[in-house]
């Protein structure tokens, strides 16, 4: 269900940027757009997604690339204006009244989802809620149980993210310094998941336990630690790299604002 959502949205994509008039960092969004679809239908088509079925790390891999490593690339991309505009007009406009007319608090509801409190609460939660045992097991039973896990990690993700990363029409609401605590303590969630895994006695996933035999034949609790590496490597990079440049904007802007300073009385002195 979702690759193919993934590929009607790359269509729409394709379409809405052919009408833009006057597009801007095409390319660059473009490139971020692509990358962030063809993720997606990597990990959720053969042979990852089989994989899966008999692997804790396997899955853990799928989990982080949705979750750490998509939305931030669909936030950069800032598909919302081309996708909107891939719509047949005749779509766009039943819509367009249908959002407007929604209730005053729905709508304030939904822009709230945005806002780094409940950004940060939602995919804190649903990381967590996904990961419990049981209901872990239950995607692997259940088709519609495991869709529902990836796009709640997508849309949730892609939330995370708006608060931090320009992404036109919507613009972060964080400065470089607050942005860069907001992603930390975001990705500590994951990195608490995986010391939890890793350090784990036993396997804690019954479905994986049970298995015959598991992918490269190894034992569910080694399958398992592996998965904890996966959420604590893999995971980590995509908010360290965010946190570096966050940082170093944050440094630059600094060093700039007090060179700025440092210049002023000697711009007086000269008349400027």
């Amino acid at each position: 269900m979702i690759p193919a959502l993934g590929a009607f949205f790359a269509l729409l994509y394709l379409l809405g940027s052919r009408r833009l008039v006057r597009p801007r960092h095409r390319l660059r969004r473009g490139v971020a757009f692509a990358a962030s679809v063809a993720l997606v239908e990597l990990v959720l088509n053969p042979p990852l997604d089989d994989w899966a079925d008999r692997s804790l790390a396997a899955h853990m891999f799928q989990h982080v690339v949705l979750m750490s490593v998509v939305p931030p690339l669909v936030v950069l991309a800032a598909p919302w204006v081309p996708i909107w505009r891939g719509l047949p007009l005749r779509l766009r406009r039943p819509l367009a009244h249908g959002i407007v007319g929604l209730p005053g608090p729905v709508r304030r509801a939904l822009r709230g989802c945005a806002t780094p409190v409940p950004a940060f609460v939602l995919l804190t939660a649903d990381l967590g809620l996904w990961h419990v045992p049981w209901l872990y097991d239950l995607t692997l039973r259940s088709q519609a149980a495991h869709d529902l896990e990836h796009a709640s990690f997508l849309v949730f993700g892609i939330l995370f993210w708006l608060p931090v990363l320009d992404s036109p029409p919507l613009h972060r609401q964080l400065d470089e310094l607050r942005g860069a605590v907001y992603v930390t303590l975001g990705a500590a969630a994951g990195w608490v998941l995986g010391v939890v895994l890793a350090l784990a006695s036993g396997p804690l996933y019954p479905a994986y336990a049970a298995l015959p035999r598991r992918l490269g034949g190894i034992s569910a609790l080694a399958d398992q630690q592996a998965a904890a590496g996966i959420m604590i490597g893999v995971g980590a990079i995509p908010p360290s790299i965010a946190v570096f440049v966050l940082l170093y904007r944050w440094l630059d802007d600094g060093t700039a604002a007090s060179t700025r300073l440092r210049g002023e009385p000697l711009g007086f002195l000269d008349g400027r």
